[in-house]
């Protein structure tokens, strides 16, 4: 007997600044062996202008450079695949959008492309699938939970106009708008001032002001300075450590709702994303407020990634059928 072609899955966690693709085959028991990854270009939200095309462009884009860095004959089709990226909503308008989106962009039936709020994906690589709590903070922050039994609690991630308190936006936004009130004399000058608009390359509160109403500034733009923000509360500078004693406790106010509506009494938590990776300052202040708000909770690292969960999902959909 010929043996059976192999079932090539991907997983795609969409990014605004890059996609990242990571490809897999899945065997008769449902296990996985993961073969490449590749990076394309990144996403926006999909209701925003271009975001459809952005949407197509990012998977189509990944999904070459992972099958190109691939072990496997250029004509192996791609049997399922799970795509995580930011404001896709269960059940919502965009989730079908995105659907017919990523089935159409990767040639597959709709019921192989499953498509959800990054969250998700990155939720169920945490925690392969049992219970637990992730909380993310990158440019933007959210929370999200599962109990283990199948059911999913989320909490926060509308938006950094809406939302943003725990992220690395809120960091930097939070630390300029402390140097325009020192410039104004509504404040004592402090090096927040100084350090901050160095980093802007600005030399007065208008220029502040010309850069961040640029119309490539947005969330990212505020999100680069929160390094900076970050080194000056682990030197002692007090308004730094304050505005980031008030992100780490948002975050940890994230966690405490999402274990009240599971039920989670000591949940394991999962702190992820480039603000909570890497600002050390906030990692602390996150691990102190969060020891206050459930003193029961059992940080850990997460047994997966994002690109997991996403392989995850996609298994599951071809294992289905």
């Amino acid at each position: 007997m010929p043996e059976a072609p192999p079932r090539l899955l991907a997983g795609f966690d969409a990014g605004q600044t890059h996609t990242t693709c990571r490809l897999a085959v899945l065997d008769a028991t449902g296990t996985w062996r993961v073969l490449s990854e590749g990076q394309g270009s990144g996403v926006s939200h999909l209701a925003a202008a271009g975001g459809d095309s952005r949407f197509a462009a990012a998977l189509q884009s990944s999904l070459r450079a992972a099958l190109a860095a691939a072990p496997l004959d250029a004509n192996t089709p791609l049997a399922a695949a799970g795509i995580g990226a930011s404001g896709i909503d269960a059940r919502s308008a965009l989730q079908q959008q995105g659907t017919a989106l990523a089935a159409q962009s990767l040639q597959l039936s709709p019921e192989r492309a499953v498509v959800v709020g990054d969250e998700r994906t990155a939720l169920a690589g945490a925690f392969s699938g049992g219970a637990g709590i992730l909380v993310i903070s990158g440019t933007g922050c959210i929370a999200a939970g599962s109990d283990g039994q199948g059911k999913i609690q989320r909490c926060g991630g509308w938006g950094w106009l809406l939302d943003g308190a725990g992220s690395a936006m809120d960091l930097g936004r939070d630390g300029l708008a402390l140097s325009v009130q020192m410039a104004d004399g509504r404040m004592a000058d402090t090096p927040l001032r100084t350090a901050l608009w160095q980093a802007l390359g600005a030399d007065s509160a208008q220029a502040v002001k010309a850069a961040v109403v640029a119309p490539d500034f947005g969330a990212a733009g505020f999100a680069r300075l929160a390094p900076v923000l970050d080194q000056l509360a682990l030197g002692g500078e007090r308004h730094a450590q304050a505005v980031i004693a008030r992100s780490a406790e948002a975050l940890a106010v994230m966690a405490e709702s999402v274990a009240r509506q599971l039920q989670l009494s000591a949940p394991a938590v999962c702190g992820v994303g480039g603000a909570l990776l890497h600002l050390q300052a906030l990692q602390q202040a996150f691990c102190t407020a969060l020891r206050q708000r459930l003193p029961q909770a059992r940080l850990q690292d997460p047994a997966g990634d994002a690109c997991s969960g996403a392989l995850s999902l996609a298994a599951a959909a071809l294992m289905q059928r």
